[in-house]
């Protein structure tokens, strides 16, 4: 297993840096300030060089703004792009610059590699110095190649608009009403959405003044949602647990809509690989062939999100909320599975074990506990 790619970045006395965070973190970054900048890429073709070893690549990126005159340090800036972690044979690469702060207009950028490639043979060069004519533009247009940012709001809005009509329809199939329980759903999803970052900013221990441009968590818009649901049952007087497993199938239904988002929207990235199974991505910085993590989950999500329909439609359980559970455990499961492949590190292996095991014992209980009921 290879390590995480990172970029890292040298001194920028005239421009600030762009950042990258999670989905919605990204989003909120680019949709913030009224500043203008630009974007440089630069590729590493896999015919142009032979790596052997994971050591850094290192580019530097010199840009100046065409027609400058004077000394306005906002009409040039020079910086490097130190990469680690990127396997031998990735096959083509894209290492981007972000600048903003700049003075608009056209630019000319010179990138070359510094270190971390060699020529292919002796008597071939190396990679060669490449210039880029580019623009500035307005912040929310910033990024690599290969992203196309409005792909997970988008999704996710299509996922979370299944995820009601199904429990609407499950509901109505069920109990012949919905309207209650699909107002107190709307009321679960927003809940969900504050808690997805509250879970944020307390995983990546920031205040709560970074909680606007925060990302997002799903443990925490699952926790959030569904004790929205529990406690609203009990105001509507609907049956918990049948509201729960009328619920299940559309939530994890929404999930394998919005996961591909993340694919295309450049978040939640998986480690680069030199596998065949690998497919090229970007984590809107670098653009290199990864484990699609995030389709993975989708499939994931989309195999527990039929199989509880399946269920719920086959006839009433013999333990209401058994499905619910059921389902949670599964993706729990999965997701903690899922995590060595994605690109940012665990801070904790203990953590990850520990859930498994948590996990491992409420599935030994809902196994138990209609043989243990009178």
């Amino acid at each position: 297993m290879t390590a995480a790619p990172v970029a890292r970045q040298g001194a920028v006395p005239t421009a600030e840096a762009v950042t990258a965070g999670g989905c919605a973190e990204k989003l909120a970054d680019d949709l913030g300030g009224d500043q203008v900048g630009l974007t440089a890429t630069y590729w590493l073709e896999p015919h142009e060089h032979v790596r052997t070893t994971s050591e850094p690549v290192t580019i530097r990126f010199v840009g100046q703004r065409v027609g400058a005159t004077g000394q306005d340090p906002r009409d040039r800036f020079d910086r490097t792009e130190q990469v680690e972690g990127l396997p031998p044979d990735s096959g083509r690469v894209s290492i981007t610059t972000k600048v903003v702060g700049v003075n608009a207009g056209q630019w000319q950028v010179v990138a070359a590699p510094v270190a971390g490639v060699t020529g292919a043979t002796d008597s071939r060069p190396g990679p060669p110095v490449r210039r880029v004519t580019t623009r500035t533009r307005p912040a929310p247009l910033l990024h690599g190649p290969g992203v196309r940012e409005t792909a997970w709001p988008a999704l996710v809005l299509l996922g979370v608009l299944v995820a009601l009509v199904t429990q609407a329809l499950l509901l109505q199939q069920s109990v012949g009403a919905w309207a209650g329980a699909m107002t107190v759903s709307v009321v679960a999803v927003a809940v969900g959405y504050l808690a997805a970052k509250l879970w944020y900013l307390a995983l990546h221990r920031q205040s709560l003044r970074k909680f606007i441009p925060a990302g997002t968590c799903i443990q925490g818009f699952l926790l959030g949602g569904f004790g929205t649901l529990a406690v609203g049952s009990l105001v509507t007087g609907a049956p918990v647990g049948l509201l729960l497993d009328a619920t299940a199938p559309g939530v994890f239904l929404a999930m394998a809509i919005g996961r591909p988002g993340c694919f295309l929207g450049g978040c939640c990235v998986g480690r680069p690989t030199s596998s065949r199974w690998g497919l090229w991505s970007s984590d809107r910085r670098i653009g290199v062939r990864r484990i699609p993590v995030q389709l993975l989950e989708a499939v994931m999500a989309l195999a527990i999100g039929t199989g509880t329909l399946a269920l719920f439609l086959a006839g009433p359980l013999p333990l209401p909320g058994a499905l619910f559970v059921g389902a949670v455990t599964a993706y729990t499961v999965g997701r903690q599975l899922l995590f060595p492949l994605r690109r940012e590190p665990r801070r904790t292996s203990a953590g990850r074990l520990l859930t498994l095991a948590a996990a491992g014992l409420v599935v030994v209980a809902a196994v138990l506990a209609p043989v243990l009921t009178p």
